[in-house]
């Protein structure tokens, strides 16, 4: 079979990576793909993206091209393709497409939908408020601060509505800081064109797992959603947590302190849910869906949804998934992934991020990528290009130049956590660029 894989980032390297191994798999089309994708076996990068068109029409691009190649299946990575309903457009064209309708999408593309669908169908989360306009915000923001005199308030979590590339949740300690936040998104637009609307949230305290799923869910099915091994995210550009959140500094996976209890009550109160309301909303829901945890004494939050794989998460959970990935899309897309059984690689995946300087703020392009072959070959870790592209005549690990905030990832297998980020933090030792930083204590938390 024919695959194309939509989209440009560390998780769609990862996909083509894994798709590779397939003998199912012929030929992998990225479209527009990166400079990681360009050296994977099997796979070419098709540049339909970069002419200055709409979304439609890139869209009907991609249709076109799939016709014209005879692929066989569309696999969508980033979330704005789906929020702007390619999948829709897919499937009225007759094609094979992984991912959910722009209903299901809704669930990632509108934080304000996403709350409502969970307290209406009883799904445990933070508790919220919705604003739509600065004054009522600012308002919340006040009267959450103030508190008697001796008395700390918690902090406050402020969420924008709509994508914000991971830029669009800011933890507030303050009144000031909050204020701050609340103008910079409803009012500056800061986040062009997200956040017009605002959630302000109960701030959660305990330990944050990712749960990616693959999901079966259309009018004609009885649905199921199949959760994969757990991982944690680091979000926060620095060491221990500081810093401005990020899309994502690393990940780990599996996560040992996501008890067999704790996996429990994420079934019956998150998971289970979940896959009633799909149903009941009439979503076609073929792909993937994340969700974010939040973790106390067993007891699981949600704290968001993603409509698709997590990056940098995937980069952590690919790696261990024992199952040919092309035949887990054909169970997603016919109905048979109730009788679907995943198995994993036992030990640990350790998948560090390098950033360029400034990230998340203002941050070069267009430096050399340098490796150390030998050095990164004996840890026996995978490279994962994300923000980089490759020079014409490039051969693999070479001719890479930087082209966006986060550059790159690396993917390190261990018998264990500490042997996993030992490998890990090795094989970055062996990649340099301009500026590169990266935290130094994925997986320790």
């Amino acid at each position: 079979m024919k695959v194309m894989v939509i989209g440009s980032g560390g998780r769609e390297h990862a996909l083509v990576w894994k798709l590779a191994q397939s003998k199912k798999v012929e030929r992998i089309h990225a479209a527009p793909g990166n400079g990681g994708t360009a050296a994977e076996k099997k796979c070419e990068n098709v540049d339909l993206l970069g002419r200055d068109i709409c979304e439609e029409e890139v869209q009907e691009a991609l249709i076109r091209y799939m016709v014209k190649e005879s692929i066989d299946l569309a696999i969508v990575g980033p979330e704005a393709p789906l929020a702007a309903g390619i999948v829709n457009r897919f499937r009225a064209a007759g094609q094979n497409i992984i991912g959910p309708d722009s209903a299901g999408a809704a669930l990632e593309a509108s934080k304000a939908y996403a709350k409502s669908f969970m307290e209406k169908y009883g799904i445990r989360a933070a508790s919220s408020l919705t604003f739509t306009e600065c004054a009522g915000a600012l308002e919340a923001v006040r009267a959450h601060f103030d508190s008697p005199k001796g008395v700390t308030p918690p902090p406050l979590v402020i969420k924008a509505d709509g994508l914000a590339a991971g830029k669009g949740v800011v933890i507030c300690s303050n009144a000031a800081e909050a204020g701050k936040t609340v103008r910079a998104f409803m009012e500056d637009g800061a986040l062009d064109g997200a956040g017009k609307t605002l959630i302000l949230e109960e701030f959660l305290e305990g330990r944050e797992v990712s749960v990616l799923a693959a999901v079966s869910a259309a009018p004609s099915m009885e649905g199921v959603i199949l959760p994969f091994a757990a991982a944690r995210d680091h979000k926060r550009r620095f060491d221990h947590d500081r810093g401005p959140n990020t899309g994502g500094m690393g990940a780990i996976a599996p996560v040992y302190d996501f008890t067999k209890a704790a996996q429990s009550d994420f079934i019956d109160a998150i998971l289970a849910p979940t896959l009633k309301g799909m149903r009941a909303e009439g979503f076609d829901y073929r792909g993937f869906i994340f969700f974010g945890l939040m973790i106390r004494n067993n007891e699981c939050k949600l704290l968001e949804y993603n409509v698709r794989l997590g990056d940098p998460e995937t980069q952590a959970v690919l790696p261990l998934l024992e199952n040919d990935f092309a035949e887990l899309c054909s169970a997603i897309l016919d109905g048979s992934l109730s009788q679907y059984r995943l198995a994993w690689k036992p030990g640990a995946v350790c998948a560090p991020v390098a950033v360029a300087g400034g990230y998340p703020g203002e941050y070069r392009k267009g430096d050399a990528i340098a490796f150390n072959e030998t050095a990164f070959k004996k840890t026996g870790a995978l490279f994962f290009a994300a923000g980089a592209v490759r020079s014409p005549g490039g051969a693999a690990g070479s001719g890479l130049r930087t082209s966006g905030g986060r550059v790159l990832s690396v993917s390190a297998y261990g018998a264990d956590s500490a042997e996993a980020r030992d490998k890990a933090y090795a094989a970055l030792n062996a990649v340099n660029f301009s500026g590169m930083s990266y935290r130094r204590d994925i997986g320790e938390t």
